[in-house]
């Protein structure tokens, strides 16, 4: 199919000269015939009669330019339909998280994106199984820990350090530590993948491993978090899941000269010739939000 040629022959048809077609088109007049003489030999049809006076379409002409003209203007259609899904986010981005991130910081996230985007709508799968990006059909995807496949796209976050966090009444009590060699004598709500592990804390100075115990081991900070906030103990958690509960007194550092690792997490997606406006817009929400709270 000569799509090039057919272009051409409609913009002659609605110039109604080959001259005028070829000064739209901003090619020479020997071209322009060229092309429209190519198409015909292709169809094997006569399209236009030519005279020195005169262009006219046969009647095979009439029917073609009629279906052309009509396939050119969809297409035209189709490529301002991609323009402005370029330009506005919309339809359906679905992504997927682990339990921690998706019911901590992701909430957050996707309202500022919500918020901003109306004509967007998110479909969120919280789990800790490592999702196939294409099979499941997912748009984008956040990992924690160290990627192993170097095919998606990766913009990494940092969710602040691991720190000590009580409620301010526990705080008061007499029995609040001041070292962290007090730790061992306290009720630890202990996060059961770290359970075998000594804590490790440093002040940028001094490091120090403290063997700790507690009644409580979840495989999920949030549950931790809220026992903390209830008082019933001290947890050991990524300081930005804490950023509201501290906003509203709900949670305090106890020892916050004393902090353990970074915690990070990449937000990663198929790598596409052209990313999405959806997905680009979903990135620059979690910039400017997590941004905000660290």
């Amino acid at each position: 199919m000569n799509l090039d040629g057919i272009e051409v022959f409609v913009k002659v048809v609605q110039a109604g000269s080959f001259s005028r077609a070829a000064k739209i088109l901003g090619m020479p007049n020997s071209t322009v015939s060229a092309k429209v003489s190519q198409l015909e030999r292709g169809l094997g049809v006569t399209l236009l009669q030519r005279t020195t006076r005169k262009l006219s379409l046969t009647q095979a002409g009439e029917t073609y330019f009629q279906q052309c003209a009509q396939a050119l203007d969809a297409l035209e259609a189709a490529e301002r339909e991609l323009a402005n899904t370029r330009n506005e986010p919309q339809g359906s981005l679905r992504i997927t998280a682990p339990v921690e991130i998706g019911h901590g910081v992701l909430p957050g996230v996707i309202r500022a994106y919500l918020q901003k985007h109306a004509q967007v709508t998110v479909d969120l799968v919280v789990s800790n199984r490592i999702l196939d990006l294409v099979t499941e059909r997912i748009d984008i995807a956040i990992r924690a820990g160290k990627l192993k496949d170097s095919r998606l796209i990766a913009r990494r976050f940092t969710l602040g350090r691991f720190a000590l966090w009580a409620s301010p009444a526990y705080v008061k009590s007499d029995s609040a530590p001041s070292h962290p060699r007090q730790l061992s004598k306290h009720n630890f709500l202990q996060f059961s993948p770290f359970k075998n592990r000594p804590l490790e804390l440093t002040n940028g100075k001094e490091n120090i491993k403290i063997a700790v115990s507690g009644r409580l081991l979840a495989d999920d900070f949030e549950v931790l978090r809220s026992m903390a906030v209830l008082g019933e103990g001290i947890a050991f958690l990524p300081s930005l899941l804490c950023s509201e509960e501290k906003i509203h007194n709900k949670l305090v550092k106890i020892l916050p000269e004393w902090h353990g690792e970074t915690v990070s997490f990449s937000l990663v997606y198929p790598a596409q010739r052209f990313v999405s406006s959806k997905i680009r817009a979903f990135v620059t929400a979690a910039e400017e939000v997590l941004k905000s709270r660290t």
